[in-house]
Parts: structure tokens; C-alpha cells; sequence
């Protein structure tokens, strides 16, 4: 017994899965919440601010009753309000290239929160997925691999006295959470919940720091060691919570549109591409809507591939072929319907199912054209290679699946270090 569960475990523990899977949500939900904000920053006021017909004082009373968390209602100053909407938007974008991930994603959750509890009525189901998710990334190490935080450590190497911003950001942070827990705008969970989530920062750094500087005695290796595995452990389980969400996403639309008379006999579609309101481009819904054939499959398929979904993720290729299913439907639903953010969330939701493979070849792609810009830009510099992705800083166990193992690792990954596809062959609690 004990030999059979030292796999898994050393799995769960000795290091962060899926690295690029995770990578790729935070940039997703990241650009996702970002040209949301960026859009609607004409309207920002009227549907967040001082002047919505959703007032200070009912938000109040909404709140008092639900004891959801916005730091909009600690004041009713259009300035406060700018201030955090301004927070959001620098917090969205710096999450989105990787800088200082750890404070950037718990900035980035108290954005999301405050903002869309401000107004509960201006959401949809694409807010829902990003409130929720927002709080998944604040236990997962998605800094791994193409950030800036990679980036860094890959070049600062094991000089700790390189790192400037990262303690000064620290104590902003702490003054900030100070000043609210003095003037008693925190709650007592969510002062314990960011304290924590401060504290563990800064004993991260520190011990980091001290294992970089070379300190004598073993005690030291240790601790960067035990922070390692509960780190491992956080990011696993956070993957997991994501994965889970969104299977039960689809599971629950699913079964419910099958109780549903118009989905029963394949005319649900009909009516939301013959709908005003839904319509960006009226000629491609009517030409889609004028079909009873097209109308039928769409709506049978779309509700075979929701319930199958989940009951596919130990099947490595009828997953995958879902998937690209999927994100298809929501890529419709964002020319067809107009709603292009709820279509975004849903997919950078998806890519947490990615295979790797795939993942590596994106990434591969993405950085092969990023160089060939200064060459596009000045004809006659010509292009410069690429720069390598550094690899995951966590230790890797050298057994990954057959179709992963058998790829070229990125440069400037260690021998044996390729990942495996999340859900797939990487953990059995992680399965999909």
C-alpha cells in the first residue's frame, strides 16, 4: 500500500501541475477582465459608480444582508471610486504579463469582488465565471512559465539582492491592509483571509531569499523545501477546484436544458438568433435562424456535448475533440450573440483542459512570431531568436505520459521535466 500511494503523492507534492495550463487561465481570465474594464470605462459610473441608478445606499442594504465583500462601499467619494477602478484595470494587466503574480492575483481578486459586488444586477454568466475563478487563481502557482516572474528568476539566477520591488510592493500592501483593519472596514474573515494571504508572502520571500544567499545548516533548505510542498499542494488543489467548476458548468447546463420542451424538439436556437437585442449581425442570424436543419443539430449538439463532457475527461481523445467543440460553440455565441466577454471567460475556462502538447506548440508559435517583429518593424536589423521559456521552478518527477514524453522539452528545461496534460496521466485527483 504504502509503495502504490508513493506515486501519487510525490505527484500532489513535490510539484505544481500543469504550469502552462495554468499559465494560460491566468492570462485568459486576465485579458478577459481587463478589456471588460477597458470597455466600458466611458459607462464605468453609470454602471459601477456614484451616478448608477443602483445607489450607494441599496448597495448598502444588499450587502448588509449577503455580507459580500466590495471595498466600493467603504466610501461614496468619486474618487475612492476611480481609485479602485483604476486599482483593477493596473492589477488586470500586470497579472496578464506575470509581474509579482502572488500580490497581483489577491489585488486582482479584491478588483473583481468589489466591482461586480458594487452592482449584482450588471452581470452574466460570464461575471459569475470570472468572481469565481478570480478566487482560484490566488492558490495557484501560475507563474511558472511565460511571465514575467519566470522571466526574472531565470536571469536573476541566485543573487536574492536583485529584488527591489517585490518588498516594497509587500509593505504598500501591509499599509494598506493596516489602514483598513484600523479604520474597521474589514470584516473579521476577510481580514484574516488577506493577512494570511500577506504574511505567507512575505515568509515566502524571506525564506527564499535566505536559500538563495547559501546560509549554513540544512534547517534553512528545509523550510524553502516545506514551502515548496504546501505551495505544490495549494496550486494542486486550486487546479482541481477550477477543473471541477467547470465541469459542473457544463453539467448543470446541460441536464437543464434537456428538461426544457424547446431543446427536447430542437427549436431552442431559433429564438435567441431572432432576437433584437442578441442580433450584432441580423443577416448571419437569419441565415443560420432560416434553417430548421442547422437550428436542430446546433441544439442537440450543444446539449450532447455539455452532458458528455465530463464523462469524457479519462478519454484522452473524444476530450479533446469535445473541447475544440466547445470552445467553438462559445466562439459562435460571441459573433451570433454579441457576447463576446462571456465567450472569453468560458473559454479560458476550457484551456485549463489543454494537452500540453498542444501548449508547447502555441508557445513555440507565439514566440517565433514575437521575434520576427523587430525584423517587420526595421527591415534591416533582422529577427532575433526567441527567447526560451524558462522552465518550472518546481522539481519534477521524471515519469510523464508517453505522447508528452515523447515531444522536445522547451529550451531551457532539465531533462525529464516535460509536463504532463493536467487530469491525464498527472494525478489521479486531478483526473481531466
Amino acid at each position: 500500500m504504502r509503495a502504490r500511494l508513493a506515486g501519487p503523492v510525490g505527484q500532489v507534492t513535490g510539484r505544481a501541475l500543469g504550469p502552462y495550463q495554468s499559465a494560460v487561465v491566468r492570462i485568459g481570465f486576465a485579458a478577459t477582465w481587463l478589456l471588460f474594464l477597458l470597455r466600458e470605462f466611458p459607462h464605468r459610473r453609470e454602471l459601477y459608480g456614484p451616478d448608477g441608478p443602483w445607489s450607494f445606499e441599496l448597495a448598502q442594504r444588499l450587502v448588509a444582508g449577503n455580507d459580500a465583500f466590495t471595498v466600493l462601499l467603504w466610501s461614496d467619494s468619486t474618487l475612492w471610486f476611480e481609485l479602485v477602478y483604476a486599482v483593477a484595470v493596473l492589477s488586470s494587466a500586470l497579472l496578464l504579463v506575470g509581474w509579482r503574480t502572488r500580490a497581483m492575483s489577491a489585488v486582482f481578486m479584491v478588483g473583481v469582488l468589489s466591482i461586480q459586488n458594487r452592482s449584482v444586477f450588471m452581470g452574466d454568466g460570464g461575471d459569475n465565471v470570472v468572481h469565481l475563478v478570480a478566487l482560484y487563481l490566488v492558490l495557484t502557482r501560475c507563474a511558472q512559465v511565460w511571465s514575467l516572474d519566470a522571466r526574472r528568476a531565470a536571469r536573476s539566477g541566485a543573487d536574492p539582492d536583485r529584488d527591489r520591488a517585490g518588498p516594497v510592493l509587500w509593505v504598500l500592501l501591509g499599509g494598506v491592509l493596516s489602514g483598513a483593519a484600523a479604520a474597521g472596514r474589514l470584516g473579521l474573515g476577510w481580514l484574516a483571509v488577506l493577512g494570511l494571504l500577506w504574511a505567507v508572502q512575505g515568509l515566502w520571500w524571506a525564506v527564499d531569499r535566505v536559500d538563495r544567499g547559501g546560509g549554513r545548516g540544512g534547517a534553512r533548505s528545509e523550510a524553502r523545501a516545506l514551502f515548496d510542498v504546501f505551495g505544490n499542494i495549494v496550486h494542486n488543489a486550486g487546479l482541481l477546484v477550477i477543473m471541477a467548476e467547470v465541469c459542473l458548468i457544463y453539467a448543470t447546463a446541460g441536464w437543464y436544458k434537456i428538461q426544457g420542451s424547446r431543446w427536447q424538439d430542437g427549436t431552442a436556437l431559433y429564438y435567441p438568433l431572432h432576437l433584437d437585442y442578441f442580433s450584432p449581425w441580423p443577416e448571419l442570424s437569419g441565415l443560420l435562424g432560416a434553417s430548421g436543419t442547422v437550428v436542430l443539430l446546433l441544439s442537440y449538439g450543444t446539449v450532447a456535448v455539455q452532458v458528455a463532457f465530463p464523462f469524457t475527461l479519462f478519454n484522452r481523445r473524444v476530450k479533446n475533440v469535445l473541447l475544440v467543440a466547445m470552445m467553438l460553440e462559445h466562439a459562435g455565441i460571441a459573433v451570433l450573440m454579441g457576447l463576446p466577454f462571456f465567450s472569453m471567460a468560458m473559454i479560458a475556462a476550457d484551456a485549463v483542459f489543454l494537452p500540453t502538447a498542444f501548449l508547447l506548440w502555441l508557445g513555440a508559435r507565439a514566440s517565433g512570431a514575437w521575434a520576427r517583429l523587430p525584423a517587420l518593424r526595421f527591415p534591416g536589423r533582422g529577427a532575433t531568436a526567441p527567447h526560451p521559456d524558462p522552465a518550472p521552478a518546481d522539481p519534477v518527477a521524471p515519469a510523464a505520459p508517453a505522447d508528452v514524453a515523447r515531444l522536445p522539452a522547451p529550451a531551457g528545461t532539465p531533462a525529464g521535466s516535460a509536463d504532463p496534460e493536467p487530469g491525464a496521466d498527472a494525478a489521479p485527483a486531478a483526473a481531466g
